[in-house]
């Protein structure tokens, strides 16, 4: 019987054929660790009674969750991770080098490897074709110790991608289509493989940010197959040797199979407090009232695609003077990016404010935080009640062209009238 991407990956690291369903204490290849989870993740580790990592190389820490910090705590937890990595060899990643998830596809994460994160948004990486997930504190604690932890194999939901986007389209809208018929738990545990003739249309940072996505869907990890879209983007970040080709068997068993036809596809917004509440930017569900906030970045939408296509909509434009505008690169690679393509000078005469390459405003802890009854439209990836820092504020979802469009109306607006 054929085999379906993760459980083809699981395999490979177990030493055997896997079923889903099935226990297995798989080989890891990565471990990461951020500042928000990181400290609790280290005293797991020490609470083994380990004092050595399995592979230091290997074990990837980042303080890009409240960089810089805003409050003498979190410089206290920045402290006790340098501190870690310093005494176990652990690669840090240091504040203002950038979000965990865009690091990762820049720098290490290679097509069939294995990577366990304690961040819910590691699946990210699953855009090569690894199997990467966020795990709690204690299982990756294991896993940096002994180079293997415990998981049991997802059973997989076959995404069939049709068509091409039209203009004015990304893939953060084709995540959130998807989201929204799914549900915030329709693939609790499973794994989403996207296939299909439409995968040709979606570039390498499409692809990031539907994976990114993926665990709003309840998904322990959201595959591509790695092709030759994978293998040029490896080259442009100067790791082309990492290059193997990972595909689905074509007798693979699917717990189920959803088509999703990308033409037909519209701007789509999710609108508070869920991210499967998600709408058609024109529907009479999502408000017309004023937006007072707008943050295009972070690990979802902070690369170099995005912000070109964000700076093609504001290019000779304004943001609403009652609307403030937030640009957060999601590492110093694309900011120098930015700088080359001249993209920062457009953000600049459009009244947008820089935040440094990092999480920024997503996580509430600092840079961003909303007020009481402000809106904000932001490309992250979550809109919980309190996500950006204020309870009594609201958080939509969308895409960078719409959060340009958004910006420039002071209202959520349809990008494509811009274009």
């Amino acid at each position: 019987m054929g085999q379906t991407l993760a459980e083809k990956i699981l395999s490979r690291h177990e030493g055997k054929g896997v079923k889903p369903g099935q226990f297995i204490l798989a080989h890891v290849d990565w471990t990461l660790m951020q500042d928000g989870t990181g400290p609790l993740t280290v005293r797991q580790f020490e609470a083994l009674g380990k004092d050595h990592l399995k592979d230091p190389a290997r074990c990837l820490v980042f303080l890009d969750h409240a960089a810089p910090s805003p409050r003498r705590e979190l410089s206290n937890d920045h402290h006790f991770l340098r501190e870690f990595c310093e005494k176990t060899g652990a690669i840090l990643n240091e504040v203002g080098d950038g979000v965990c998830h865009q690091l990762v596809a820049e720098r290490h994460i290679a097509p069939a490897q294995v990577l366990f994160g304690a961040d819910s948004h590691t699946c990210t990486a699953g855009a090569f074709g690894a199997y990467a997930t966020g795990m709690g504190s204690t299982d990756v604690a294991v896993a940096m110790a002994l180079g293997k932890t415990w998981l049991r194999v997802p059973e997989t939901i076959h995404i069939l991608l049709r068509g091409i986007l039209q203009e004015g389209i990304s893939g953060k809208d084709v995540i959130l289509t998807l989201i929204g018929k799914l549900g915030a738990d329709g693939a609790n545990y499973q794994a989403l493989e996207f296939g299909g003739s439409g995968l040709e249309g979606l570039d390498m940072e499409s692809r990031l940010t539907i994976a990114n996505m993926a665990v709003e869907s309840g998904a322990k990890c959201g595959l591509f197959p790695s092709d030759e879209i994978t293998r040029a983007y490896l080259e442009d970040q100067g790791r082309e040797e990492a290059y193997v080709p990972v595909t689905p068997d074509e007798d693979a068993v699917y717990a189920r199979e959803i088509a999703v036809d990308l033409d037909t596809i519209v701007p789509q917004v999710a609108c508070p407090h869920t991210v499967d509440n998600v709408f058609p930017v024109d529907a009479p569900e999502v408000p017309k009232g004023p937006v007072q906030q707008v943050v295009i970045g972070t690990c979802t939408n902070g690369r170099v695609s995005d912000f070109a296509a964000a700076a093609k909509i504001l290019q000779g434009r304004q943001r609403h003077p009652g609307t403030r505008l937030l640009i957060v690169p999601s590492s110093r690679r694309v900011l120098k990016a930015l700088m080359e393509k001249n993209l920062l000078e457009v953000f600049l005469a459009a009244g947008a404010t820089f935040v440094t390459p990092g999480c920024g405003p997503c996580v509430g802890v600092h840079a961003g935080a909303l007020g009481d009854g402000e809106r904000c439209l932001s490309t992250q990836n979550r809109n919980f009640k309190g996500r950006m820092g204020n309870p009594n504020a609201e958080i939509y979802l969308a895409s960078p062209l719409t959060a340009a469009a958004t910006a420039i109306e002071g209202k959520i607006a349809d990008p494509r009238k811009f274009l």
